[in-house]
């Protein structure tokens, strides 16, 4: 939309008047009619008063409305400007607005030169007035304005001025032409931000340049940066104009034609303009409202070889009716401030210029019916300007015309005419000026010198040679007027056949543009040709063949040419809205109106082409509105809406109705709309039927034509499925039997063809897909609307045959899955009838009916429909697809027949086909459950029964459904979910990892905990989440709507394996609904799905054996998308969960109601499980299953709770739990521990509940499961023994959950307990307040835990003392051994995870012992020595404790071997994350012979190859270094502050590689959080602390780096990097002091002292840090210092001159810093200080005599790697290598004497020697004996 705001010039002396059109510069086109404006102020156009006395509103009009239905990059906005003529050509003209400026304004000379020119301008209007010139023009690039969204401020002037005509912007448009080649998205002309522009810059007109074609020139110009148009002066002027796109329903809008386009409230306001456009391409449209203008172009004239003055030309245009002036037509469009229409017009004049060039554009609006006399009449003048005595103002100087019609066509396009100096003959109108008339004047000798265009936009004018040649000659036959000539032939009845059908042949080469847009006038003449067959000459011609094979070319050709206007069935819309729309049977005479204003839709026409149905809606906005056509045709139905959205959704209707049921429709008899009807005595003749017609005429087609129908099937089946309903409709069959309303003859064709269209199906499928899926939908449509028209059995044997010919097909099909989804649409499109349910005879029983299927009329009311209930016969058959079944529910026979062979697992390659036969049954659902029929449950039942069947085909799907139990591990069907239920927004722990914190007792190392048939096929999930959802839903809604007393006798008679079957599916159910909570909707909306995080729970997952590694791959891969394998392929159309993860940018309030559904549908879906399992326990109490059924019954109970549940449901739930167990005690308390244990864990989740009324339910339910245990063996051992359990569970599990509302349960349960009356007397009261001061115990340490949340180290010492608290109590050591285990694989901490595990392992194995001597399973602790020395702790304290039979003790499920080979099996897995190889080798030597004994093959071979993969790792990382094992500190805390820790000192396990200053930065940042900035402190040296000397209210710890240490004799058991890594509990540090206080001196008063630290446990261990139990320090005196450090270096030499492969630039570091003279404190200054003189202590000698032997060694290392280096070097190094041979020399030569010299008193021998060493100093003894590696 543009709205021109304002025009301002520098000056102001007359009225200017602009123009706005539309080119593209590409086509060089161009795109619009001329919208005209005046923005002049009043006092302008008061100048020209007396040329317009009257003003027409629709004139005044200043904002247009454009269209472009191409819009590309190059289409410019042209604005031209015109003023009133006046004397002096344009440049001169436009001087003034050049020269002058409004600054000026206050100089006289400015004041004088302005007033001469208003004078000059006020002549000129009052005598000039009525003519123009050109004056000047610009032109905005729209792409600019569309692009720039947000680009340069427009209302500023000056950038404005910029980027106009000059170019500049240029940048921007670069970059925008860039992206228009990458795709069109910047031309988005339908929503860009509105836009005000300030044009500055107008470029003069220059009068030789006016033409289009330089138009183009100077716009092709403007896109270039060194624009021509730049060096032009611009006029300066501001033109104010706003850009936006245009509203959807404008008020105050004219059409083309001037005429109101509603909504027109008020006739007085400024109108808006909708501008015609003219499209740069072929816009494929049908004309839906009357439009008949004409557009006439004057281009060029020469007059240069004119005589005479003829210099300022007017062309004069003129539209006449004949030949006298008077009848010049008012028809002409006015311009802007006129009158609306005018009988002339008159061409802009250019000064002084013979052969002027025009732009001007005339616009007409041309009568209907033209003849032969109406004509174009140019008239040329010369206008003189100055006024001069007896010059008349106008002088004609030549005329010339145009015939409007030739041969009944009408003329356009372009033309050269010659001019005529005088006025034309009479009678000259009938010929054309080429003409040479006689006694005619011609300028330049009859040359043709005026060029003018003529075009036309119009619904009356084909201006098609073909087309025109059919409709005339129809109209000849209409009329019956012979002889009629025809161009060059005449007409007659002999020829008129032949001609008629050559005509119809000769449509195909027609413009396809022309045909679409006379669409329905032809398709009507066509059916009329066949319904009424002309007389010719009293013969009956039968043009059905030829109008058929026209029909179905011109069809074909619409809809291949036009590919991209369908729908997704491939309909045409153009085609579809004919039907549904314009076409009706042609009645002999013109049908009865009723009283509406709609005109008749179908008139005999006065003359043939102007058969355009005018509309109410005068005019057409937008293209897309003319394509959906108000509905003006009385004969139509009101569309009865089929209530199945997902067929709405097939046909995606496009307002085209498909179920033509005429039962509900307002023109049955009686209906609202019955005033229709014909009247009676009216015989409706019509000779033939248009749908017997078509039927025939199809059946009997041949090769072309037969294809051409084939291709576009669906056109002729709705255009005989309209035609049978407007003929019962008009024949008044609609009441009679629907077997009697049509002909034999014709249900016979219809037989045919549909058996022919079958065979095509089955036949074409895999030559030409494509077309055989559009062809199979259209017939299906096809019967689904026979079924509303004819006789249904009859229809019914159709769709049998349809199916026989597919099923003949099937043995020989190369593809059979394709087959078998064309079926599958087919059989959902017949589904999808409005009377589905009536038409399967919901309440028949099922005895085989008569007929094949007996008509009931669609009529029958729906409530009597259902009053007969079932009688009660073999029960079985209505829940299987048996014959009696499929006879008597026919349609959904068939579906479900359908389903369940496409859910049979062994189909290959049909996963796409599970999608569409689930989601068939599923929106057949949707559409039963929202049909306002069908709300009464009775009915309901009713329906449920039609689909019975459904729940044994679910039941043996079973092993397909995707595993949604798997998907939350963490719930499932395992652990306790974590979430509070009142609140499922509180943060929770990633839960899988949560879960294996908990290392509940519940989680099994293997399969799920209640048997499945099918577990081992679970793998093979082969549907995908989405489908499995649906499938589940549909299953439910069954149950749901099935009558319970029908569903129990079914029951009653499963076998225990199918009852099981059912609970699985049950259990299922409850998984796949569970509420995820606002937070899971929202992930999934902004599609932040943190991949990595996921992929680390996964792994942790892994490693902690909540499933196995490979499970956990498989897995993986198919849950690649948040729902789900859905195989990518078919992703783009998932619709029904799609919108989760389509759709990002969801409001909140979208995410709210998505949340409120979720929830609502999770509880929806619980309580019909629970409604099941309720009918289940019925059944069951009845008969003798109950044992095996009830556990089942149980755990699907058990599970719904575990989810996050509504508090509705959990109240039903726990009613239905009690009432369980309050009938079947002995389930629980005799059977299964398990049951026990899970039922425990779920009570006391929800006894932390923060709903109150959960609470309350809970607690209840748990008081009465302890009195039951009560009541039946006088203690509740087993439950006792199971609380406690669980609650550590819960607390190790759980990080939310709230102890405050646990306390309060337990109180609720004390209190129940003490007011229990009956058993008040007994130990119960005093045993339950045992419980629950052991509960809060538990409790206590959880809020240390809590506090302790975020000290890793604190937390699992506290994890360990709870554990060590258990001891005597197997199963709760072993739940927190296994919290321990989670919380270390979440940190990382692996090797710590497996020795949990181990430890937990050992425990199992120590009491399996004790149960029975087994000769394969571990002799307990002893046998895991080898693993960890620490395991021995795990030894079974005595007997007399505990003795394994005692009730509830060693009841959890890991105490068996399965428990202990999973155990084993995780701890495996974490040992390979740690990377300690060797430990799983151990590991599996005790699982081997389980394996073994268990002849269990597949699991020994799984751990043969782990262990070569193990052993592999060792031998390629031997050196050892490619594995990190830790590395320890030893960590002591001082200060009151640290509580328990005080004076404490540990060794810290870290992470390998960590630094010092890492450690000590993460525990001071740690505990300064914790007390304080200023409070910590880190003692930096290692030496002794006095406690006294620290400051009391400070917290001080000692961090210092420690390194395994061994004993000279250990080392040689401790080989390898590994061994010297694991089991480490000596821990050595070095200090080095002075005796006078300092660190560092002097070689000789350097001392050291070993600090070496034993650990209370081996490392690794289950924690990180231990307590140090044991110190002991070695003090070395000086000598032993230079000892320990020549030893060191002499290692170094020889290490680095062994070193494979070589490195020099090691070997030569190490020597450099041997031999180097400048070595300060080297080897030759040590041996000065310690060997010149001998030692006067004797005690020394030995040390001497050491160090001595050591210096010996060094300079034998020396000369080594001297000899090593030599052989290394280069050339360029040869001098180094001397200058460090001569250094050594020299080193060797200084060393001589003092490595010579011996202590003579060594060498005595020494009776008492043993003596005297036995009384030396321990640490010397020591030191000897050890040499230090440090």
């Amino acid at each position: 939309m543009v709205k021109c705001l304002s025009l301002k010039f520098e000056i102001e002396i007359e009225p200017i008047f602009g123009t706005l059109a539309l080119y593209d510069v590409k086509e060089k086109k161009k795109i619009s009619e001329d919208f005209h404006f005046d923005l002049n102020s009043d006092q302008m156009k008061g100048l020209l008063r007396l040329h317009t006395p009257h003003t027409a509103i629709s004139t005044l009009a200043r904002s247009a409305i454009f269209s472009i239905t191409y819009p590309s990059a190059d289409i410019f906005l042209v604005i031209k400007l015109e003023k009133v003529l006046q004397q002096g050509d344009i440049g001169e003209s436009c001087e003034p607005y050049m020269v002058m400026k409004e600054s000026d304004s206050s100089k006289v000379t400015h004041k004088e030169k302005l007033e001469k020119l208003r004078l000059q301008a006020e002549t000129s209007c009052s005598r000039l007035g009525r003519y123009r010139m050109p004056f000047a023009w610009t032109a905005i690039h729209l792409v600019n304005i569309v692009s720039s969204v947000g680009g340069l401020e427009r209302s500023d002037p000056d950038s404005d001025s910029e980027r106009k005509g000059h170019g500049t912007w240029n940048e921007r448009k670069k970059k925008g032409f860039e992206r228009m080649s990458v795709g069109e998205d910047m031309c988005n002309f339908a929503t860009f931000r509105p836009a005000t522009l300030t044009v500055t810059n107008f470029f003069k007109q220059e009068g030789d340049r006016l033409s289009d074609e330089d138009l183009y020139k100077f716009l092709a110009d403007m896109r270039r940066p060194s624009s021509v148009l730049r060096r032009l002066r611009p006029v300066t002027a501001q033109l104010k104009i706003d850009i936006s796109p245009a509203p959807d329903s404008p008020h105050y809008c004219l059409s083309p034609e001037l005429l109101h386009v509603k909504p027109y409230p008020d006739l007085r306001v400024r109108p808006t303009k909708e501008v015609l456009e003219f499209p740069a391409r072929y816009v494929y449209s049908p004309h839906t409202t009357y439009r008949n203008l004409l557009y006439i172009y004057p281009q060029s004239l020469n007059f240069s070889s004119r005589q005479g003055s003829v210099r300022n030309i007017a062309v004069k245009v003129q539209f006449m009716a004949g030949e006298d002036p008077s009848l010049a037509m008012p028809v002409i469009f006015g311009k802007s401030s006129c009158a609306e229409f005018f009988t002339e017009t008159y061409s802009p004049v250019i000064y002084h210029d013979k052969s002027p060039e025009f732009y001007e554009e005339v616009k007409m609006k041309i009568p209907a019916n033209l003849t032969d006399n109406h004509h174009l009449l140019f008239t040329f003048y010369h206008i003189s300007c100055q006024p001069k005595q007896n010059t008349p103002l106008e002088t004609p100087v030549g005329y010339t015309w145009i015939p409007l019609m030739q041969h009944g066509r009408l003329r356009t396009g372009s033309f050269s005419l010659p001019v005529s100096v005088e006025k034309p003959p009479p009678s000259y109108s009938v010929l054309t000026p080429d003409v040479q008339l006689p006694g005619m004047k011609w300028v330049d000798n009859h040359k043709q010198v005026f060029n003018v265009e003529v075009t036309a936009a119009s619904s009356v004018h084909t201006q098609d040679p073909h087309l025109d040649k059919f409709f005339t000659l129809c109209y000849v036959l209409e009329e019956y007027s012979f002889p009629f000539r025809l161009k060059d032939c005449i007409i007659s009845e002999a020829n008129v056949e032949g001609e008629l059908k050559a005509s119809m042949t000769g449509l195909r080469g027609a413009l396809l543009d022309t045909c679409v847009r006379f669409l329905h006038q032809l398709l009507s003449k066509l059916i009329l040709l066949i319904v009424h067959p002309p007389v010719i000459a009293g013969q009956i011609v039968n043009l059905g063949r030829a109008a058929f094979e026209a029909m179905s070319l011109l069809v074909n050709q619409i809809h291949k040419n036009l590919e991209g206007n369908q729908d997704q069935h491939g309909r045409n819309n153009l085609l579809a809205s004919y039907i549904h729309y314009c076409f009706h049977l042609p009645t002999a005479e013109p049908a009865m109106l009723p009283t509406g204003g709609a005109t008749p839709a179908y008139e005999l026409p006065i003359q043939y082409a102007t058969l355009s149905r005018a509309t109410a809606r005068p005019s057409t906005l937008h293209l897309a509105r003319s394509k959906s056509i108000s509905n003006s045709n009385p004969d139509l139905a009101s569309t009865p809406t089929s209530p199945d959205e997902e067929v709405q959704r097939i046909i995606a209707s496009k307002g085209i109705d498909r179920s033509h049921s005429w039962v509900n429709s307002a023109y049955a008899p009686g209906g609202s709309r019955a005033v229709l009807r014909r009247n009676p005595n009216f015989t409706c003749e019509l000779k033939q039927l248009l749908h017997e017609e078509l039927a025939l005429q199809w059946v009997v087609s041949t090769s072309t034509v037969r294809e051409a129908a084939l291709q576009q099937a669906w056109f002729f089946f709705q255009l005989m499925t309209k035609s049978m309903s407007h003929h019962l409709f008009l024949s008044s069959r609609i009441d009679l039997p629907r077997r009697q309303r049509f002909p034999d003859r014709f249900v016979d064709d219809i037989a045919a063809l549909v058996g022919a269209i079958s065979a095509d199906v089955a036949g074409r499928y895999h030559k030409d897909l494509e077309l055989v899926e559009r062809l199979n939908s259209s017939l299906a449509f096809f019967l689904n609307d026979l079924l509303s028209l004819m006789d249904r059995g009859f229809v019914f044997n159709l769709i049998r045959s349809y199916y026989k010919q597919i099923a003949n097909k099937f043995h020989t099909a190369q593809n059979p899955s394709s087959l078998t989804a064309l079926r599958m649409d087919f059989t959902r499109i017949v589904c999808s009838h409005e009377h589905y349910v009536t038409l399967n005879l919901p309440c028949s029983t099922l005895s085989p009916p008569a007929s094949p299927s007996p008509s009931t009329s669609s009529t029958t009311s729906q409530g009597s429909a259902f009053s007969s209930m079932h009688q009660d016969q073999g029960v079985a058959s209505m829940f299987e697809l048996s014959v009696p079944f499929r006879q008597q529910h026919f349609l959904s026979g068939l579906l479900l027949t359908e389903l369940s062979l496409i859910l049979e697992p062994d189909g290959e390659g049909v996963f796409f086909l599970h999608k569409k036969a689930i989601s068939a049954v599923h929106s057949l659902m949707c559409s039963h459950d929202a049909d306002p029929r069908y709300t009464d449950p009775q009915v309901r039942a009713h329906i449920a029964q039609l689909y019975l069947p459904l729940i044994p085909i679910v039941m043996d799907s079973l092993p397909q459904l995707h595993d949604f139990t798997d998907a939350s591990q963490a719930r499932g069907r395992h652990a306790p979910a974590m979430q509070d239920d009142g609140d499922p927004d509180n943060g929770t722990i990633s839960q899988s990892v949560a879960m294996a914190i908990a290392g509940s007792p519940l989680p099994h190392a293997k399969a799920p905990n209640f048997t499945m048939p099918t577990v081992a096929g679970r793998q093979c999930s082969s549907l995908s989440a989405e489908c499995s959802r649906t499938l589940l839903v549909s299953f439910l809604w069954v149950l749901k709507n099935a009558d319970a007393a029908l569903l129990e006798s079914w029951v009653s008679d499963l076998s225990v394996l199918q009852i099981n079957r059912l609970l699985d599916l049950l259990h299922l159910s409850v998984s796949c609904f569970e509420y995820k909570g606002k937070k899971a909707l929202e992930r999934i909306n902004s599609l932040t799905f943190k991949k990595s995080q996921d992929m680390k729970a996964r792994l942790e997952e892994a490693i902690l054996g909540t499933i196995g590694a490979r499970q956990e791959m498989v897995r993986r891969c198919r849950e690649r998308s948040p729902y789900g394998n859905e195989n990518v392929r078919w992703r783009k159309n998932v619709t029904h969960w799609r919108q989760n993860t389509d759709r990002v940018d969801k409001t909140k309030a979208e995410t709210e109601q998505e949340s409120v559904v979720d929830g609502n549908l999770a509880t929806e879906a619980s309580l019909v499980v629970l409604d099941t399992l309720e009918i289940i326990v019925k059944t069951v109490l009845v008969s003798e299953l109950k044992e095996s059924v009830l556990g089942g019954v149980l755990r699907v109970l058990l599970h719904s709770m575990a989810g996050s549940q509504s508090a509705l449901f959990l109240q039903h739930c726990f009613t239905t739990q009690r009432g369980l167990v309050f009938k079947f005690p002995e389930m629980l308390f005799e059977e299964d521990t398990e049951l026990c244990a899970d039922l425990c864990l779920r009570l006391l989740r929800h006894c932390s509940s923060s709903v109150g009324s959960v609470r309350s339910q809970a607690s209840a339910s748990l008081y009465l499961l302890m009195r039951q245990n009560f009541e039946i063996g006088n203690n509740f051992a087993r439950v006792k023994m199971q609380v406690t359990m669980s609650l550590s569970s819960l607390v190790g599990t759980s990080q939310n959950f709230n102890e405050e509302h646990l306390r309060r349960s337990l109180k609720t349960i004390l209190t129940y307990a003490e007011e229990d009356l009956e058993l008040r007397d007994s130990p119960f009261p005093e045993q339950v307040q045992d419980l629950v001061f052991n509960l809060h115990m538990i409790l206590t340490d959880t809020v240390k835990m809590k506090e302790h949340q975020q000290d890793p180290e604190m937390l699992i010492d506290l994890m360990y003392r709870i554990a060590k608290g258990y001891q005597n109590s197997p199963d709760l050591r072993l739940t927190w051994l296994q919290n321990m285990a989670g919380k270390h694989s979440e940190r990382g901490n692996h090797a710590e995870a497996a020795h949990c595990l181990v430890h937990s392992a050992a425990l199992v194995a120590e009491y399996l012992n004790m149960l029975e001597d087994c000769r394969y399973l571990p002799i307990g602790c002893v046998t895991f020595q080898h693993i960890s020395s620490n395991v021995l702790e795990e030894s079974a304290v005595s007997d007399d404790i505990l003795s394994p039979e005692e009730e509830g003790i060693c009841a959890g499920k890991y105490f068996s071997e399965v428990g202990l080979v999973g155990l084993l099996e995780q701890a495996a897995t974490s040992f390979h994350m740690a990377s300690m190889y060797e430990a799983i080798n151990e590991v599996y030597k005790i699982l081997l012979p389980v394996h073994e004994a268990n002849r269990d093959f597949k699991k020994l071979a799984t751990v043969h190859g782990k262990l070569q993969d193990t052993f592999n790792k060792i031998y390629n990382q031997s050196s050892g270094w490619e594995r990190m094992f830790g590395t320890y500190f030893r960590v002591g805390f001082y200060g009151c502050r640290f509580g328990d820790l005080d004076e404490q000192e540990f060794v810290y396990k870290e992470p390998s590689i960590t630094k010092l200053a890492e450690i000590s930065y993460r525990l001071e940042e740690f505990y300064a959080e914790r007390f304080g900035d200023d409070v910590v402190e880190i003692i930096k040296d290692s030496n002794h602390v006095d406690k006294n000397k620290l400051d009391p209210n400070k917290a001080y710890l000692q961090i210092t780096y420690v390194e395994p240490f061994f004993d000279t004799y250990e080392l040689k058991e401790r080989i390898t990097y590994f061994d010297k890594n694991y089991n480490l509990r000596t821990f050595m540090y070095c200090t080095p002091f002075t005796l006078d206080g300092r660190a560092h001196g002097d070689l000789h008063e350097q001392y050291k002292r070993k600090s070496i630290l034993t650990t209370s446990h081996a490392f690794p261990y289950i924690k990180t840090r231990i307590n140090v139990i044991h110190k002991e320090e070695i003090i070395l005196v000086p000598m032993e210092v230079a000892i320990e450090d020549m030893q060191k270096k002499t290692q170094e030499l020889a290490f680095a001159t062994h070193q494979e492969p070589a490195d020099a630039k090691m070997l030569q570091m190490v020597l450099q810093g041997s031999v180097g003279t400048t070595v300060n404190q080297g080897p030759l200054e040590v041996a000065q200080v310690f060997l010149s003189d001998i030692p006067d202590d004797p005690k020394l000698y030995r040390h001497h005599n050491k160090l001595r032997l050591c210096f010996k060694d060094f300079t034998k290392r020396c000369e080594d790697a001297l000899r090593k280096n030599k052989t290394l070097i280069g050339p360029d190094q040869k001098e180094y290598h001397k200058e460090m041979e001569r250094n050594y020399n020299k080193l060797k030569e200084s060393l001589g004497p003092l490595i010579t010299r011996k202590i003579p008193q060594l060498y005595r021998t020494l009776p008492a020697a043993g003596l005297q060493s036995a009384t030396q100093r321990n640490s010397f003894s020591r030191s000897s004996l050890r040499r230090g590696d440090c």
